[in-house]
């Protein structure tokens, strides 16, 4: 096969992927770019909904909070907790996630100074609830979010396929300039090829972590295989007959030796006897939106089942940690997140202005077409 016509193919390949899955693309694009400042809008919302908690000199304990909660939400309750975030900033409130049977979860706030619960809703129905789910499903459960999916492994081939028709390898100068003065035909064009050539690999990235999440089952044992990786084995509890759980704040105390200096950001709590706890904490080296470190204790005897240190892990696992700060664009801090928002509008950018080529070269076809009918009429008179 000639390059002229594998150029060819690629060109239509990129063409009709893009119009089969562009609008598509442009619903989870304008969604991402609204969820990159996902926690600082929702912060927001959540202090004007139920109130600034005024900041004293002692919080109160996770383990005080979870009894609180607890005592609204009995364990043989409709909803029982499964995780607390602790406070991120003196301001912030503990928040406790709870789920029931029929997959629903509900966020409760509780003031870290006074114990008091100040607000609580279900977390779907929020706004920022409605957006990730559009983002992540279209709202449609396990069929979304495997349509999803497949549309970000082929936005994939869209980039890839789009970085090889870049004009700018025969001139790079020219492969990033708007001529602004010329032709709309010429000006759409260039708009189409800067566009893309700006955001090609953070769309590439975006939609690689994408696909790799909605197809985790498929996707993780992928990863851990080339990346000669061993999956950890998931840490098990041994029950004591009679024997009551060990407190929290003597298992915080516990993981805290684990992982010298980090701060425990949340606690996921175990739903099955057998199950461990969970403590995720956040080691200094990582930037304020990681938490990848994990300490896992026997619930029973608060014996150390496994310790995730975020700086020492597998390549594999890294691979996997990495996958939240490139989706999301925390990788470099306020800068990056703000470019991905620009990211989250390329889809639709890059959309109307390859259709607008599309009819372009539509109209010129038929132009063609139409003077080859009239010459072959004069031809035949």
């Amino acid at each position: 096969m000639n390059r002229k016509k594998l150029r060819f193919i690629i060109f239509y390949l990129h063409r009709y992927i893009g119009f089969f899955v562009g609008l598509l693309l442009i619903v989870v694009g304008l969604t991402g770019s609204l969820l990159v400042f996902e926690q600082d809008f929702d912060h927001f919302l959540i202090s004007q909904q139920y109130g600034h908690i005024t900041p004293q000199q002692v919080q109160l304990s996770p383990e005080s909070v979870v009894n609180t909660i607890e005592a609204k939400y009995p364990a043989r309750g409709d909803f029982h907790l499964f995780r607390i975030y602790l406070p991120d900033t003196p301001s912030s409130p503990y928040v406790g996630q709870l789920s029931s049977t029929d997959v629903e979860r509900k966020e409760v706030f509780v003031n870290p100074y006074t114990g008091k619960i100040i607000g609580e809703r279900i977390s779907d129905k929020t706004l920022i609830g409605l957006i990730l789910n559009l983002h992540y499903s279209l709202m449609a459960g396990e069929i979304g979010t495997a349509i999803v999916g497949i549309a970000a492994f082929l936005m994939c081939i869209l980039t890839i396929t789009g970085l090889v028709l870049w004009p700018g390898w025969r001139r790079l100068i020219a492969g990033f300039k708007i001529k602004l003065d010329a032709h709309p035909k010429r000006v759409n064009f260039d708009i189409h090829k800067v566009a893309g050539i700006i955001t090609v690999v953070f769309l590439f990235f975006t939609g690689f972590t994408g696909f790799c999440w909605n197809f985790n089952d498929l996707t993780e044992p992928i990863i851990y295989a080339v990346t000669f990786t061993s999956k950890p084995s998931e840490p098990v509890s041994k029950p004591i007959p009679s024997k009551s759980t060990l407190g929290l704040t003597e298992q915080l105390k516990i993981a805290d030796a684990a992982l010298p200096g980090a701060v425990t950001k949340s606690i996921y709590f175990p739903s099955k006897p057998e199950e461990a706890l969970r403590i995720n904490m956040k080691l200094p080296p990582e930037s304020s939106y990681d938490a990848n470190s994990n300490v896992y204790l026997d619930q029973y005897s608060g014996d150390i089942l496994r310790v995730d240190n975020a700086l020492k892990m597998p390549l594999g696992d890294r691979v996997i940690n990495s996958f939240t700060p490139l989706h999301y664009g925390t990788f470099g801090g306020l800068s990056t997140r703000i470019l991905y928002v620009f990211v989250g509008l390329s889809p639709l950018i890059l959309f109307i202005s390859g259709f607008v080529m599309y009819q372009h070269r539509y109209q010129e076809k038929s132009v063609r077409h139409n003077q080859v009918i009239e010459l072959s009429k004069k031809r035949q008179t």
